[in-house]
């Protein structure tokens, strides 16, 4: 477990979209790291700069102030939320000018753009780290421990669904592709599958449905095959037309690990290892999974090491998800070049924090509405 003594300096972090997940999450999550703060918030929303500006005590900048507050001595890192086609445009000028980066996944709409973030942070000499909040989560990494240790036997079979109703006039109905269900939400069955084989898929497959009254302006269903090596399977479905749903199983020559739900934030995750019949309950506690990454990466900006989910990490999953939506448009299954992970997540990133209590929000919403 990551500890952070007392007599170190705090990593200082501009949050960069205003949004519900930085407002509910990432904001009020930051006080108890001991090892970062929040000094600066650039946001497009003169509402939420006056009310968060003044709550957290920041220095505000609109977005079109960006390159100014860059050069300002106001921050070492920045936390970027915005939604995923603005990733590039806003993590490599930061990365450029000097400053870490704290990622939310996907790491961006293209394998170029992954390629052009990741080479920013290595001129610049920069962190560059991917949101992977459940990387640092009690429950994710005992059940990649236990698949590691043979629990279940030969791991053979992924299957996971993820479901939610989201707004029509949330932004993730009214952008395509790359802000709907499959960039959204498949990246972490896509992680889970990855990590837990710990292997690359081969090749993948897809099919999209929507309904002729959808209110999105992409396929509001999806199910998706991915192939690995060995005859290996991993399948999921995501959906922006249902009752939330999040889970995943695992299922091997031995037996099988469960995590349902396993996917989430705020509420424990919890789930059942089967193993010759017999059923073990999981208990995990409900853990701050977004002061953990923070501070997780601020330890290795202050360690000067290197994040565990990297850039690299990031494009391991961007590439997927390009090759899902050549599925979907040309309804053939997709093969992938082969890649080798130079590192996967282990059990001593776990980090316990207290689960926090999401403030009131200001011009944010939930998804769902």
């Amino acid at each position: 477990m990551s500890e952070t003594t007392g007599s170190r300096r705090k990593v200082r972090y501009a949050v960069v979209g205003g949004g519900w997940i930085s407002q509910a999450a990432f904001m009020p999550a930051v006080a108890q790291t001991g090892n970062s703060e929040i000094t600066a918030l650039i946001t497009g929303d003169p509402e939420k700069a006056a009310a968060l500006g003044a709550e957290y005590g920041l220095q505000t900048f609109s977005y079109g102030e960006y390159a100014q507050a860059l050069q300002a001595n106001l921050f070492d890192a920045v936390y970027l939320a915005l939604p995923n086609g603005m990733h590039r445009d806003f993590a490599v000028p930061a990365l450029e000018a000097g400053r870490h980066v704290l990622l939310e996944k996907p790491m961006a709409t293209s394998v170029a753009e992954c390629e052009a973030i990741i080479a920013a942070a290595q001129r610049a000499n920069a962190r560059l780290m991917i949101a992977y909040r459940l990387h640092f989560e009690p429950a994710t990494l005992d059940a990649i421990e236990r698949v590691r240790r043979g629990e279940i036997g030969d791991p053979r079979l992924f299957s996971a669904v993820f479901c939610q109703h989201v707004a029509p006039d949330n932004h993730r109905a009214k952008q395509g592709y790359w802000a709907g269900p499959v960039p959204d939400m498949g990246t972490y069955p896509i992680n889970a599958a990855r990590n837990l084989f710990g292997d690359e898929p081969i090749s993948v497959g897809a099919r999209g449905v929507r309904r002729p009254d959808s209110p999105y302006d992409c396929d509001e269903t999806v199910a998706v095959t991915l192939v690995f090596p060995d005859e290996r399977i991993a399948q999921f479905t995501v959906s922006y037309a249902t009752d939330p749903v999040n889970e995943y199983r695992i299922a091997g020559t031995k037996g099988d690990l469960r995590l349902s739900p396993g996917f989430g934030f705020g509420t424990a995750l919890k789930g059942t290892l089967t193993v010759g019949g017999e059923t073990t309950a999981l208990d995990y506690p409900s853990v701050d999974q977004f002061g953990a990454e923070t501070r997780y990466f601020s330890d290795c900006i202050l360690d000067d090491r290197a994040p565990e989910p990297d850039g690299e990490e990031g494009l391991a999953d961007v590439r997927i998800l390009v090759a899902i939506e050549r599925a979907l448009e040309t309804g053939l299954m997709q093969d992938l070049a082969p890649m080798q992970r130079r590192t996967r997540p282990d059990a001593s990133q776990v980090i316990e924090l207290p689960e926090i209590e999401p403030p009131e929000l200001v011009n944010a919403a939930e998804p769902g509405g």
